[in-house]
């Protein structure tokens, strides 16, 4: 039986979507926009209706569920459901959501422990590892993770989830399909067929600079835990943190490289009182759940890694690694992430080029830009023999 939102919260997402060119004058003031999303439909006609007050009153009075153009395979639902997440009851939060393929997966997803992933858009090769390996570990760990599905921290996020068969839930900066760019396609339609993609708009309505905000508050708003991984000091990506603090959510965030510009916003967060994350075990730890389980995704025998062929997600009963081979991980993690500058000096490359050879078949490395490796997991995960 399919699940269909009330009408008065499918009115609301209509007329959301017919005062959006009144809504993307408030894109660059976040928290004037945000306002104006808490506020009720006649209050938020009166707010920004202008000389058109009279004739959207007219339309709103004689809306139907008719006036939103249907899609196939999505169903509507409202927090007058059982199913819609309990997460999103703030006055602030959406009043319904557009669910591709299975609404009622939704209420199963969101009662799970559920972990926010934000940041940067223009992620470096470090930040997007650091995102697909904690989304991976905490997915493994049965925990949903929530991410939109733009460029940058997000992807990688719904990635690394996507990796161990996790459960995710994609939120949408427009409509479910439109707003969806042509690159990511493959990846949505991933999201659809294991976990979720939800949308507060309708599905014809293309993303617009203040959906942005818009998505950023249902984002967080589904998650006890927000975590950060690579963000600069600027309003728009540092977004999601400051309405997860206003809600009263935990905030956390990972370390980047102190030189990158990407970082500033995170290092802000963690001088202030945001949680450190390092990797799966630390936001499992915030979530009161303990360690992470290994996940056994590597095919084949590892070299140099006891026990069987395992990838390190964080856990308390960390895998071995090899003296040799922590070593090289080490100097990666240092910055000496080119084979050139690990082999320099060394008084036998062959050997530090097979070792860089083992650590990608474990998955610990992975190339990055321009040639340089970048770890895949965080060290604190790995243990010495």
């Amino acid at each position: 039986m399919m699940v269909e939102a009330c009408r008065d919260c499918l009115r609301r997402s209509w007329l959301l979507a017919v005062l959006s060119s009144r809504l993307e004058y408030q894109a660059n003031n976040r928290s004037r926009l945000l306002e104006l999303l808490a506020l009720g439909d006649q209050e938020l006609v009166q707010a920004i209706g202008g000389k058109r007050r009279g004739e959207l009153r007219a339309r709103y009075a004689r809306f139907t569920a008719k006036d939103i153009p249907s899609a196939t395979s999505v169903e509507t639902i409202c927090r007058h459901d059982r199913a819609y997440p309990s997460a999103l009851e703030d006055a602030r939060a959406p009043r319904m959501l557009y669910v591709a393929d299975a609404a009622k997966r939704l209420g199963a997803l969101s009662a799970a422990p559920t972990v926010a992933i934000v940041g940067s858009r223009r992620a470096t090769d470090y930040g997007i590892e650091m995102a697909r390996s904690l989304a991976r570990g905490l997915a493994a760990s049965g925990v949903t993770v929530v991410a939109g599905l733009s460029d940058g921290i997000a992807v990688a996020a719904q990635a690394g989830a996507l990796e161990v068969d996790g459960k995710t839930l994609a939120v949408m900066d427009g409509g479910l399909d439109a707003s969806c760019p042509a690159r990511r396609r493959a990846l949505y339609e991933r999201v659809r067929s294991t976990g979720c993609a939800v949308a507060e708009l309708p599905c014809d309505f293309g993303a617009r600079r203040w959906c942005y905000t818009a998505r950023e508050r249902v984002v967080v708003g589904m998650a006890e835990l927000t975590i950060v991984v690579e963000a600069d000091e600027g309003p728009i990506e540092m977004l999601g943190a400051r309405i997860a603090k206003a809600l009263g959510r935990t905030v956390a965030a990972v370390p980047g490289r102190v030189t990158s510009p990407v970082s500033r916003g995170t290092h802000a967060l963690l001088r202030e009182d945001a949680a450190l994350v390092r990797g799966p075990g630390d936001a499992l730890e915030l979530l009161g759940r303990g360690s992470a389980p290994q996940t056994q995704r590597m095919n084949g025998t590892r070299q140099g890694m006891s026990g069987t062929a395992q990838r390190p997600t964080g856990s308390s009963h960390a895998p071995q690694l090899e003296p040799r081979l922590r070593a090289i991980l080490e100097q990666v993690g240092a910055g000496r992430d080119t084979p050139a500058k690990l082999t320099a000096g060394s008084p036998d490359a062959g050997e530090v080029l097979l070792a860089l050879s083992e650590l990608e078949l474990m998955g610990l490395l992975s190339r990055g830009d321009g040639g340089r490796y970048v770890p895949r997991e965080s060290l604190a995960g790995l243990a010495p023999l």
